[in-house]
């Protein structure tokens, strides 16, 4: 008797163990959500430096609402906002793209919306562009990514100062052992004239020339005078990034194998790019 009780005890444990096991493998699953639907204050977007600081558009948009088997996801949702020219399909890498916490709507200054315009999406100015906007839902790990509509909005972008001062003369050169003349400044000839830059526009000035690979340069508005230079900023590489005038490191770095680039310096945007040609 005492065998089979003892058995019976064992049976039981086995039954409940088992039963406890099983319970505390049922997993909370994800069941999905519904795609954001994207709405805005206006489609004909308009902008202007005396109204600079007015709401140019308000983006609203649904909740998602991520579910799992347990209910409605308690998680925090991350959204990002993309503003691109139409067209594109939001392929292209100078997208804007505007992170939102939480929030289910986005007010986006003139100023704001302008500067999208001009220093991100490069459009040109006071030409009135098509334009589409889209957000898109996740998790704050950036999971489960749910797309919304797509808007067609207008905008014309105004005129704003460049970030960067033009050159006073309208002149550009570049000096340094990454060019061919070294680092003399004055350029002796014939270096100031086949590394000064072409003035494409106000803002855009344009260089092709032969570099030797390595070493780095600076850019000179005024043969003879340092004090008058751009410089690179922190973060930059040879092939681009930002600069500011002043009379200071870093430099910009030169290619690293010899050969044909292109160098262009765009004061609106405060942007450099270099590409070999």
């Amino acid at each position: 008797m005492k065998n089979i009780s003892r058995a019976l005890f064992l049976s039981s444990f086995l039954v409940i163990f088992l039963f406890s096991c099983k319970k505390d493998e049922v997993k909370n699953y994800f069941e999905g959500g519904t795609a954001p639907v994207l709405s805005a204050s206006t489609t004909a977007i308009t902008l202007g430096y005396t109204t600079a600081t007015d709401e140019a558009i308000k983006l609203s948009w649904t909740n998602p609402n991520y579910t799992f088997t347990t209910g409605v996801s308690s998680q925090d949702v991350a959204y990002l906002v993309e503003i691109d020219k139409a067209g594109n399909n939001f392929t292209n890498p100078q997208k804007q793209t505007i992170a939102v916490s939480k929030a289910l709507s986005l007010s986006i200054s003139q100023t704001q919306f302008n500067d999208y315009m001009l220093n991100q999406l490069v459009l040109p100015l006071n030409v009135q562009s098509n334009l589409e906007i889209r957000v898109i839902a996740s998790f704050s790990s950036g999971a489960e990514a749910l797309v919304s509509n797509v808007l067609s909005v207008t905008a014309t972008p105004y005129a704003i100062p460049p970030k960067v001062p033009v050159p006073i003369d309208g002149t550009l050169w570049m000096v340094g052992d990454a060019a061919p003349s070294g680092w003399s400044n004055p350029l002796p000839t014939p270096y100031d004239a086949s590394q000064q830059f072409t003035q494409v526009s106000e803002t855009l000035y344009e260089l092709t020339v032969n570099l030797p690979g390595g070493g780095g340069y600076k850019l000179i508005q005024q043969q003879g005078d340092w004090g008058k230079q751009y410089h690179m900023l922190a973060g930059g590489t040879w092939e681009g990034g930002d600069f500011e005038k002043k009379d200071s490191d870093p430099q910009f770095p030169g290619p690293v194998s010899s050969g044909t680039y292109k160098i262009s310096v765009d004061f609106q945007r405060g942007k450099f790019t270099v590409t070999k040609q």
